[in-house]
């Protein structure tokens, strides 16, 4: 061949390359990542990650001097008790008119924890035998067991792909016995409180925020736990701000607040709970149990308050980044967020086709050093067996001794969608403190892994 020849077959195929690559670069393709191609690390490839991601405690991770000086003060006025002792207590009730402020309610109860917080609300709103209160079907054993402790009836109603409970739901279970809705902001995901208040106030019936997992979130620009008309939080060690335990209780609600605040304190109303309701000497109305927080807790929790801003800004800003980029991708849905603003990107979850493909997803996800697992903590109630069997403190509880109570059923047939949900669902851990390569991380291992599963 001569050069004539050789050099117009070579300006050829310059040409031809150069036309495929300008297409690929109008069509928006692009080479993935090295890393999505390789082989799963659960097949024996190299792992996206050489060291895990950890971030269960994310309110632990902010611990410092200033919780440190609030323990120190605390321990050196040896007045640990909330009320009285050799000198002036105070951190608990700077706590409570400090958190008042940052949730945007006139009152604020500090408790022990957050089901002591779910106790005391339920008995604020009356809740007692032959009533009935409605809670969704996928939440933490405390929703459920409250109740129970009340005297008053649980009744189950669906989740909806939101992981929250399902407006059209609530409706179908309100009876004339429905006392209150309890609102589970599940996992940092606000729930969709427009259409939840307005089937309430239709049928006038109390609302209950449960935001024991989704402390200082948002739905519309108000925090949750301030929107209905009472709320909880909880304190406990895995949640977003921690004193190893600990909970509130707020309302805008005077008389809610006074039977909160007795309920918790064995029936007494404090001087300085006195001074917040502007009463002086009222009559005994009530009596209680004791789920007074400590002088400790109450430093401990204000200076964690005082970070949760910081805190979930971080969570924010990460999670939304891994939602952005595998959002597209095809075979699965992501968890809807009623308010992606207001959720507090704790985590994302993806949610796929079968419960198979999840598990295979946890294993491969794992593998390649990204925290995944199925759902934590909180599990499907109505088929917990205690609950299917509907086993109670005393053979004489008044729940189930009703004709309403001795007719209803739990088991998996009652939150058949939920379930169904549920056992799809993949939960990907996001941290306060991950940085931009362990965001890139968890993104990299789930379009690697999703590669291999699903093409």
């Amino acid at each position: 061949m001569d050069n004539h020849n050789l050099n117009s077959k070579r300006r050829s195929f310059l040409a031809t390359a150069s036309v495929l690559l300008f297409a690929r670069l109008l069509t928006g393709a692009r080479r993935e990542p090295v890393a999505e191609q390789q082989p799963l690390a659960l097949h024996g490839g190299r792992p996206v990650r050489s060291t895990g991601l950890s971030s269960s405690y994310p309110g632990t991770e902010f611990y410092d001097e200033r919780e440190r000086q609030e323990l120190v003060e605390a321990l050196e006025s040896r007045t640990l008790n909330r009320w009285y002792g050799p000198k002036t207590p105070k951190k608990v009730t700077q706590f409570e008119e400090e958190l008042g402020r940052f949730m945007g309610t006139k009152y604020a109860l500090a408790a022990t924890s957050g089901t002591a917080a779910l106790h005391a609300a339920l008995t604020a709103l009356g809740a007692g035998p032959g009533d009935e209160v409605i809670l969704p079907a996928w939440t933490w054993y405390s929703c459920y067991n409250t109740v129970l402790l009340t005297g008053a009836l649980p009744v189950f109603a669906e989740v909806d792909d939101s992981f929250n409970i399902d407006p059209e739901d609530i409706e179908k279970k309100i009876t004339s016995k429905t006392k209150a809705i309890m609102v589970v902001h599940l996992y940092g995901c606000p729930a969709d409180m427009d259409r939840i208040l307005a089937v309430a106030r239709k049928h006038d019936v109390r609302v209950l925020e449960d935001a024991a997992q989704s402390v200082g979130g948002q739905y519309r620009g108000k925090r949750l736990g301030s929107i209905g008309d009472i709320g909880i939080y909880s304190f406990q060690i895995s949640k977003t701000i921690t004193a190893g335990e600990g909970g509130a209780v707020v309302t805008n609600d005077p008389l809610l607040f006074e039977r909160a605040t007795r309920f918790h304190d064995l029936g007494m109303l404090r001087p300085g709970h006195q001074a917040v309701l502007g009463k002086t000497n009222p009559p005994w109305t009530l009596i209680g149990t004791n789920y007074r927080m400590n002088e400790m807790t109450g430093g401990v929790m204000r200076a964690q308050l005082r970070k949760l801003d910081a805190l979930l800004s971080a969570c924010r800003r990460n999670a939304r980044t891994v939602r952005e980029q595998i959002q597209n991708l095809p075979g699965f849905k992501l968890r809807r967020l009623p308010d992606p603003d207001g959720d507090i990107g704790i985590a994302v979850y993806p949610v796929l086709e079968t419960k198979e493909l999840r598990d295979k997803f946890v294993a491969a996800l794992r593998a390649e050093n990204v925290p995944a697992s199925t759902p934590p903590g909180s599990p499907v109630l109505p088929a917990v067996p205690y609950i299917e069997q509907k086993i109670v403190p005393h053979p004489e509880w008044p729940s189930f001794h009703s004709p309403r109570g001795k007719a209803i059923r739990y088991g998996a047939g009652c939150c058949a969608r939920t379930l169904d949900t549920f056992r799809r669902a993949l939960y990907m851990q996001i941290g306060p403190k991950y940085d931009e390569s362990d965001v890139r991380d968890i993104v990299t291992a789930f379009r690697k892994v999703h590669r291999a599963l699903i093409g």
